[in-house]
């Protein structure tokens, strides 16, 4: 299997409900604050909107390693986002960048969202020093 120990990019899709955005926004900046605070292994986390559609959104998230990624999944904050969600729109997907373990595919299958991985193929690096 892949290196798990990597560095690797998640994009997470979302299309919010009409009348549904301020809602929205407000469930996602408490979930923000709280992956901030409670996990060192996500490197960086952004929720960006699209320019040609103003109900498309998406999470860009970048985890040091597998582990942190399953560390997300089952944080509290991030399952009442989840929770709340399904209320406030009518997509979510994921697309993962990288090497990743096996436990983070399966994991996104038992949740159900769609998953689209581009391994890493022979070429680029990683500065892995500086994720010790």
């Amino acid at each position: 299997m892949a290196d798990i120990e990597n560095p690797f990019v998640l994009l997470a899709r979302i299309t919010v409900k009409q009348g549904m955005i301020s809602e929205y926004l407000t469930i996602a900046a408490e979930a923000d604050k709280a992956v901030e605070k409670t996990e060192a292994g996500m490197l960086f986390h952004n929720f960006d909107a699209d320019p040609d559609d103003p109900h498309k959104f998406v999470w860009t998230e970048v985890y040091r390693k597998s582990e942190d990624f399953l560390f997300h999944v089952d944080n509290p904050p991030v399952q009442d986002y989840v929770g709340k969600h399904s209320d406030l729109a009518t997509h979510f997907s994921i697309e993962i960048y990288g090497n990743v373990s096996q436990a983070v595919i399966d994991k996104i299958k038992s949740l159900g969202i769609p998953l689209k991985h581009f391994a890493t193929t022979s070429v680029g690096y990683v500065r892995s020093e500086r994720f010790c």
